[in-house]
């Protein structure tokens, strides 16, 4: 079959095997490159097919030298539909893993199911033994409780309506867009499936089992991003959610300190991912930050980021962390000179100046290379297995 990207919205419906192949082949050669770290040897990452879970997966392979154990929620291929980004990726990571020696396998089921927890604890105990990392790196739009209900999350702001200057991705012109607020019941669902109760039952059920080793570590992944963004951000909807999961982190570490758990909140840098392209306003911002970045030359994607917080933050004595005890990965964008000059080119911006002040082509090149299109040393027009 000769796979073509078809843009439905703001994702894209099919992904290209090869494609995904090469990304995951590139962030492998990057974290070899940069040469061997101390770390876990032992890692569960749920939520393990894509950005930030891929990428702690790799380098927690490749970098530190660990066996892994992943869950995602992903769609094969069929005859007529190729299968997700994540799948293909997920194939390729376990190949590479296998050929350097290392155990790597994924359960492909819906992470907040009772019945996955329990085949995951399964598969630690037959095959790892005990865990030393868990990367909680889930970003589900939606969550069914054990009791049957099903939760949906928003991305909306509260109390009052947000109105931003908005990158209209499918006319490239700059716009205005409105967001409305959130009911109170959309903000309930979205703490519900984006805060840390999930997290909580994953260690919970782990430390219940013993499958944790003394002092192991667990992490789940958060963004705050620049007060522009604080309306449909850090104090909307997915805000709060982020901030429960803070509170979930604390909770755990008071909770279970006998066990020497150490639970921490790391917080990201803001890249491209299927659901930010669909937030009004953010994608002009990821722009625009992109370009400044780069001048600056401190850009990095997700492996960049996963590779630094494994060599740095986490550090071999010392876990560095800001005052309210997280660990900031996303120092380089929260830089002043990074956000004033990101902020000024806000001011600025319009769609006849788009191009000289934002890194269009970046953002399209980060989207496309996530469906596994867009690598110059692929050709396209060739027939590939699905």
């Amino acid at each position: 079959m000769i796979v073509e990207p078809r843009i439905k919205g703001f994702i894209c419906t099919t992904a290209h095997p090869l494609g995904c192949s090469e990304n995951v082949d590139r962030q492998i050669a990057y974290v070899k490159e940069k040469g061997s770290c101390r770390g876990p040897k032992k890692v569960l990452v749920i939520g393990s097919s894509t950005g930030y879970g891929l990428a702690s997966r790799i380098m927690a392979t490749f970098g530190c030298g660990a066996d892994t154990l992943g869950v995602m929620y992903e769609r094969e291929a069929t005859e007529k539909r190729t299968a997700s980004p994540g799948w293909y990726n997920t194939i390729h990571f376990e190949k590479k893993a296998h050929a350097a020696g290392f155990y790597a396998k994924t359960i492909n089921k819906d992470a907040f199911l009772k019945e996955t927890k329990k085949e995951v604890f399964a598969e630690i105990e037959q095959s790892l033994g005990k865990i030393d990392m868990v990367i909680y790196s889930l970003a589900a739009p939606r969550r069914t409780t054990s009791d049957g209900q099903v939760f949906q999350s928003v991305l909306k702001p509260l109390n009052e309506k947000f109105t931003e200057k908005s990158w209209n991705l499918t006319t490239n012109e700059i716009t205005e867009a409105t967001i409305e607020p959130a009911t109170p019941q959309e903000l309930l669902e979205t703490v519900k499936v984006m805060g840390g109760e999930d997290w909580q039952d994953w260690i919970d059920g782990l430390l219940e089992r013993k499958l944790l080793n003394e002092n192991a570590m667990t992490i789940a992944y958060s963004y705050i991003g620049p007060e522009l963004t604080y309306p449909v951000y850090y104090n909307g909807t997915i805000g709060m959610a982020k901030k429960q999961l803070q509170e979930t982190a604390e909770s755990l570490n008071k909770r279970h300190e006998t066990s020497g758990l150490q639970a921490y909140i790391s917080v990201n840098k803001a890249l491209v991912t299927q659901a930010s392209s669909a937030i009004p306003i953010v994608p002009l911002y990821f722009a625009l930050l992109y370009k400044v970045m780069k001048e600056k030359t401190l850009h990095e994607g997700c492996i960049e980021q996963a590779e630094r917080l494994f060599r740095e933050k986490l550090g071999e004595n010392q876990v560095v962390t800001d005052e309210e005890r997280r660990i900031r990965v996303d120092d380089l964008e929260m830089r002043p000179d990074v956000q004033e000059e990101t902020m000024r080119r806000w001011n600025l911006v319009n769609t006849d100046n788009l191009e000289e002040y934002a890194d269009v082509k970046g953002y399209w090149d980060d989207f496309y290379h996530m469906f596994g299109f867009g690598f110059d040393n692929i050709n396209y027009e060739e027939d590939v297995e699905i």
